[in-house]
């Protein structure tokens, strides 16, 4: 079993604690959702999850082996991650980039196999991108870009991906499928821990909640206990009101 734990990990950004002390444990078969304000640092939390992202002070481990000490190439199988924002300065096809997904996989100037072209072609399918996919990716909606990132993580086949708001740019219908997506991969027994600040879309759909609040993660706990009207105030500043609806507080 792969099993990332971040503990306490702290991360400053210039002048600024963005982490103070953050902890949280993911396992394969669970989906984490990651939530909390603005500037709250889920994006660096994430960051320092996936190794990307050096920490002033604790660590990750993946199966407690620090994640600094492993190969790049060893970690990128077991984590892989879909940032916020992703561009190309180049003008590569969706396929393309999806690809490079596999190169974790391929000894260096090695071709890919029939069975990483395989991957590519399973993890297009099930972000519905196919029919896009051999198209340059600067001809692309923001969902379609956001779909391809998403495409290219699936393609590593890690155990454990994290996704920091992968809904961005998505229509209903396509946001609803990665929603579905991730806990697919869930039930399939990866591990998922995604940032969002869509609470009412994934909620339904997640294991657990770590709400993140002035550095650390203050509460991780199944959905009805984590999102508890104490809770919501204190990280959110709202409340539920009479019908349920998420209102400001005051």
């Amino acid at each position: 079993m792969t099993r990332l734990e971040a503990r306490e990990v702290a991360v400053t950004l210039g002048t600024k604690a963005v982490l103070r002390g953050a902890s949280l444990t993911l396992v394969p078969g669970q989906v984490i959702l990651l939530a909390g304000r603005n500037g709250a640092g889920k994006s660096t939390l994430l960051r320092a999850c996936a190794g990307l992202r050096r920490t002033l002070a604790g660590g990750v481990l993946l199966d407690g082996v620090p994640l600094r000490d492993l190969p790049p190439r060893q970690r990128a199988r077991s984590v892989s991650y879909v940032p916020q924002d992703e561009d190309s300065p180049f003008e590569f096809t969706g396929r393309e980039l999806v690809r490079m997904g596999r190169h974790p996989h391929v000894a260096r100037f090695a071709s890919l196999l029939p069975a990483d072209h395989a991957a590519v072609q399973e993890a297009l399918a099930r972000v519905d991108a196919l029919a896009f996919a051999d198209r340059s990716v600067h001809g692309l909606s923001g969902g379609e870009r956001r779909r391809i990132a998403i495409a290219r993580a699936l393609a590593t086949q890690a155990p454990l991906l994290l996704a920091d708001e992968p809904t961005t740019n998505l229509d209903l219908e396509h946001a609803l499928q990665i929603v579905a997506l991730l806990r697919t991969l869930a039930v399939e027994g990866h591990g998922v821990l995604v940032a969002s600040h869509d609470l009412d879309r994934f909620a339904p759909h997640v294991d657990l909640v770590a709400l993140l609040h002035e550095g650390r993660v203050v509460e991780c706990a199944p959905p009805a206990v984590a999102l508890r009207d104490e809770n919501l105030e204190r990280v959110f500043g709202v409340r539920r009101g009479p019908g349920g609806q998420l209102v400001l507080r005051g």
